[in-house]
């Protein structure tokens, strides 16, 4: 019901763009989010955008993280700018209180 893709790896400073690819009744519905977990850690919240379209962010992710939402494709996105180390985590898109995606690793490392 949730897929992920989009992850790979990148230098420090380098950029990607996930994605994921929900169900039409999932999408419409609920708010969408995405968290990560790195080895050794919890999973924390990065970022998470409204149906309508408001946009909230992890302090350590703002300014360098954009989430955003494509209706029509039931989509939600989050571009990663200006990657450091310590964003090395498994990437989960979430939707509302119950839908998780299956993860995709992203790895920042020189």
């Amino acid at each position: 019901q949730l897929q992920a893709s989009g992850g790979g790896l990148v230098q420090p400073g380098g950029s990607l763009r996930l994605s994921c690819a929900a169900s039409g009744n999932i999408f419409s519905s609920n708010f969408m989010a995405w968290y990560r977990q790195a080895p050794g850690n919890q999973r924390e919240w990065v970022a998470r955008i409204t149906t309508g379209g408001t946009t909230m962010y992890a302090d350590s992710v703002k300014g360098r993280f954009t989430i955003s939402r494509d209706n029509a494709k039931n989509t939600v996105y989050l571009q990663m700018n200006s990657l450091k180390s310590e964003d090395t985590a498994v990437y989960y898109c979430n939707a509302g209180p119950y839908f998780w995606g299956q993860g995709t690793q992203v790895t920042v490392s020189s």
